[in-house]
Order: C-alpha cells, then structure tokens, then sequence
C-alpha cells in the first residue's frame, strides 16, 4: 500500500491552532472555504489569509471575556465559517469547543450547557435560544449567548447580544491586540473538544479529545489518503459530529484542501452539482439513498435501460477486483469497460458532480449491494470503522488495497485486539482521555493501560478488520433465535419503498417490522395495488402489508428463514430528532420507538 508524502514541519503540529497557523503561512492565497451567499445567489470564498483574519477577529472579542483556559464555549450552528471562526478561536485560547448538532431538541440542548457547564453559547438565532431558555437552558455558568440573526440590543437582557455587536465592541475596546497579548500555550494533552456522543438509551455522554488524540488521527490519515490543495470537499455532515470534524474539517486545513459548505441536505443533489467536488465524506445513507433513485429510475427506463446497468456493474466489478489484484485482469473486461463507463457509469456518478475521484463512508454500516453498485460503476468508495471515543477513526480502506467488506486496516498507530466475546479492543494516540464528569462510566470502557472496550464484535484477517456486530444490540426471540437487528434493518432499507425501518422480536415468536415508506415510492406501487396514496387507511390495507412483506422477503433472503420478518406495520410520518426517535447523528432511538409503537407491536402480535 503506498503511503502518502508529510512534509517534516506538519508532522511537528501537535495541537490544532499550530495546525491552523501552518496552514495559513504555508498556502495563504489558497482557496479555504465556500459557501452560497443567498443575497447575491452566487458561491463565494476565503483564502486561507483572509479566514485567519477573521479567526483573529474572533478571538479578540472572547479575549474580552477574560475566560480562563479550559472553559468551554457551546457552537449551535450550521456547518459554516460562523461555526468555523468560533471554533478556532477559541481552541488557540486554551478554550473548549462544545460543539451541538444544530438539529438536536431544546431539552438536550439545555442538558449539555448544564453539564459541559459551558461559558459561552454561539447560537444561530434569537428564537432557538428562546426555545432553549424555556427548556432550562439558562445555567449559572453561562456568561453571553450570541445570536448570529440578533441585534445589539436583542431579547434575552443582558445575557444575550447580536454577532456584529459583540464582534464591533471588542474592536472598539481597549483590550490588547494579538500582536500585543501573549496567547496561551496550548499543550497537546489539553482538550481540543467536549464531544457529546447521541446516545440511543439514557443521556448523552461528553467525550473528552485532546489535541493529541485529534491530531495523531489528521497525521494518520494523511498516510492513508492523499489529499492536496486542489482537492475540494462538499461539507454537510454535522460539525457535532466526531467524523466531519476530523476527516471533513481538521484533514483539509492540514492538505489545504477547499471546503464548500452544503446548504442543506435537501439541497444536497443541487450543490453536488454546483460545487462537484473531487471528495466526498459521508454517512452510508447519502449513497443508499442515490442508490434507490438509481433503481427507481431504471424501473421507469425499460428492460433496455435496466439491463445495460446490470452490465456494467458486472463488468465493472470485475475490473475493479482486478485492480485491487484479487483475480487477474480480462482483456474482454477492458474493452467492454471502455465502452460500458461513457454509456452508463460516468452518467450514473454525474449524481456527484462529475470529478469525484473518492468517496468516504463511515458512521455507519454500508450494505455490500450499495458498495458493489458503486464500485462497479467506478466509484472509489471507502469505508471505515471509528467513534467518537478514538478521534474517530479507527481504520480505513485506500485506493489501493480496498476490500469493500471489510472496514480496511487500522491506521498508522492504532492497535487493535480481540477480547472476550469477540468485542473489539482499541489502544492508540486516538483513544479519549474519557468521560467528561463520569469517572465511573469511563471505568466501565477504558482499561487502565488504555485499550478501550468499543462494544463491537469484530475479526481480524490478513490484517484487514471485520465488523460482524453489536454485543448488546441482539434480539433474542421467543423460540430462542438470535438475530442481530442492524444487518437486517440495513437490507431492508436498501428497497426503495422503505425509508426508516426498526426490525422488532425481543421475546416473540417472530421478527416484525416497523417502517416509515418514501413518499415518492409509495405513490407508485399504491396505484399499482389500486389504492390511494394519499388515504391514510391505505398504509394499513391487507393489500399494502401483503406487498411491503414481499419486498421485505426479497430482501432478507440472504439470511436465515427465522430472520425474515412475519408482520409489519407501515407509516408516512418519518421518524425525526424533534419527536425524540432519532438522536442527533440519525441513528434510531430503539426504546424510544417501541415505546412510541407499543400498541402497534402489540396489534402486530396478538393473533400469533
């Protein structure tokens, strides 16, 4: 596997405002970031010069609130320069960020500045701090919120205070410049970040990074990948989330690689095709989605249309199993390939851009139907393992040694072992120095000579790690069947008709689900039974069950016959962060749905 060229003075950065202020002398004419200006409907950029300005700007008004280090400062916002600018400012001051997912509820919002004990709040506007505020938000140690849509004199009293307003009074202080004030020495075992991991039972728990642990991961990762200055990288992953903070944040500032930030993920296709960018890094679901428009479209193309996809990605399989030299390379694959990518992959990966020459998945399992499909339309799809509590990542494919059903090897540093009940182990420079306030719970995952239990099983081959499951995450059925659910759940999202799906059975005679169905799909296949789509009664109708239990079938036929689910129950109304069914990342909240269903369920099995 070739590795990737680090200059000696990046290898030096130990901590993240070293890194920055590398970054900044090394290329400061060079494209940092973009983002879509909605008043003049245009993409527009930073250098990395004019951005450092900006982060001083910044860090002169918190130098206003005299804070001392390792104080934390609360980011609520988008993906942005705002979240950005705060951020850097605040870490080259010795501070804390405590970054939020700016979808999460009031509720929690309030829980984590109560418990991070957060001096400061950035906010994107009145109104959600407000709604924070009524959820007892306000805490003694909160000194200022600023609300980036306020004025100077915004409601909230003397708590709160507009963007400009608080970045205009330290301008027109007295208070020292940077020039003139000694900034902090940051070591590389302070904390670089007070990461709050969603949870899917009880509350979420403050994962506490160091610089080092996030930067020996950027340093790792450049061995890994290469990543250059003319790279650019479409951003829409939460920057709460470990994942985007360290690959889609921390790794380009140290290649000097353009982000462009997504305007949402409903604009996602949109901006794709806006930015095209030549890296993507991204939770599986985008490329699951893509995947099922691609399919639904080809039932709408004809036998012609669906047929010569289904070629290509046979063809184009095999060539790229050739590549990775696992079967040796057919004359006839070249050439039907060379005919095959024009006609049929390069206008199925347009969906991207056009010049994505790699794709990262992580955060979750990626189903082998949706990476065989990219893969063998060409695209350079990468998975890997990490969480939150290792910086994140833990392992990775390259571009050149990618096995696809693996999630790579581990990176440069990182140990890993196989402990009892084939749990994974983990000890490296990645690893957290642990719970924030938890002493206990950092007891129950942190081995005192620094292997951290991550709760997966897992295997290791030829040096590549295997994840096979969950050890806690198990239905164990009425008849004694164990089945573990995420697999399951994964397959059967993988048909377009099912956009959220929650495989039930704990102590049951049989497996059942729950599903949320796309929209657009239903439509189709409920004229096609005669329905209408748009009668709420239509999603329980013997006809609509019988139907989704097929599909359901169809795609559960690689497992075994006590796998596949006997009853399900249909809705149209996603299951979202706000109602408390999802946590902030998009994973499902399991007890918080079969409590939300629990009639449901029940009717689901009273007759069996």
């Amino acid at each position: 596997m070739a590795r990737c060229y680090i200059p000696a003075s990046l290898r030096d950065v130990q901590t993240l405002p070293e890194l920055f202020a590398w970054r900044v002398a090394a290329s400061p004419r060079g494209t940092a970031y973009r983002w879509f200006d909605g008043a003049t409907a245009q993409w527009l950029s930073l250098s990395w010069q004019e951005i450092g300005v900006q982060v001083s700007r910044w860090r002169r008004a918190l130098l206003a609130h005299r804070l001392p280090p390792g104080a934390r400062v609360a980011i609520l916002l988008p993906n942005g320069l705002g979240h950005v600018s705060m951020d850097l400012a605040a870490l080259s001051l010795g501070l804390v960020p405590v970054p939020m997912h700016a979808l999460d509820n009031p509720e929690s919002i309030g829980y984590i500045l109560h418990d991070s004990e957060a001096a400061l709040l950035l906010v994107d506007s009145v109104e959600r701090w407000q709604a924070i505020a009524a959820a007892g938000g306000v805490t003694s140690a909160l000194q200022r919120v600023i609300a980036l849509d306020a004025g100077a004199t915004a409601p909230g009293g003397d708590l709160m205070l507009g963007l400009n307003a608080w970045l205009e009074t330290a301008d027109t202080s007295n208070l020292e410049t940077d020039d003139d004030h000694e900034l902090p020495r940051v070591s590389a075992e302070a904390l670089a970040a007070l990461v709050y991991t969603s949870g899917t039972t009880g509350r979420p728990k403050g994962v506490m990074l160091s610089h080092r642990n996030v930067v020996s991961n950027i340093h790792a990762l450049l061995e890994r990948y290469t990543l250059t200055e003319r790279d650019v990288l479409l951003s829409f992953l939460p920057l709460s989330h470990t994942f985007e903070r360290t690959v889609g944040y921390y790794l380009p500032i140290a290649a000097g690689a353009c982000v462009a930030y997504a305007r949402s993920v409903a604009l996602l296709p949109e901006d794709l095709l806006s930015v095209r960018p030549t890296v993507l890094v991204s939770v599986p679901r985008i490329y699951e989605r893509i995947h099922a428009k691609v399919q639904e479209a080809m039932q709408e193309r004809g036998v012609v249309g669906r047929t010569l996809l289904a070629w290509a990605e046979k063809i184009g399989w095999r060539v790229f199993l050739a590549a990775q030299h696992h079967v040796a390379p057919a004359r006839t694959d070249q050439l039907a390939w060379a005919a095959l990518r024009p006609l049929v992959a390069d206008k199925v990966l347009a969906a991207f851009g056009g010049r994505l020459r790699m794709a990262i998945a992580g955060g979750a399992p990626l189903s082998a139907n949706v990476a065989h499909f990219f893969l063998g339309l060409g695209l350079n799809l990468l998975q890997g393992y990490g969480m939150t509590e290792t910086s994140p990542v833990v392992s990775c494919n390259a571009p050149d040694d990618n096995e696809p059903a693996s999630v790579g090897r581990p990176l440069a540093g990182v140990q890993v072992r196989i402990g009892d009940n084939d749990e994974l182990l983990i000890a490296g420079p990645n690893v957290m120095l642990g719970y924030w306030k938890r002493p206990e719970d950092t007891q129950r995952v942190l081995e005192p000579d620094g292997w951290l239990h991550t709760g997966d099983q897992a295997r290791v081959v030829d040096g590549r790690l295997y994840i096979v499951g969950r050890i806690k995450d198990i239905i164990v059925t009425s008849t004694g069947e164990k089945i573990p659910p995420g697999d399951l759940e994964l397959a059967i999202q993988a048909d377009p008709l099912f956009a959220q799906v929650l495989v039930v059975g704990e102590q049951r005679p049989f497996l059942a689900v729950l599903a949320v169905v796309d929209p657009h799909t239903w439509e189709h296949a409920a004229k096609a039974l005669g329905l209408d789509p748009a009668r709420p009664d239509s999603l329980s109708s013997d006809a609509a069950r019988r139907m989704a239990l097929a599909r359901i079938a169809a795609q559960a036929k690689s497992f075994p016959s006590h796998a596949t689910p006997k009853q399900v129950f249909l809705t149209s109304e996603p299951w979202t962060i706000d109602a408390g069914l999802m946590t902030p990342t998009l994973k499902l909240k399991r007890p918080g749905l079969e409590k939300r269903f629990a009639s449901e369920i029940a009717r689901m099995y009273e007759h069996h």
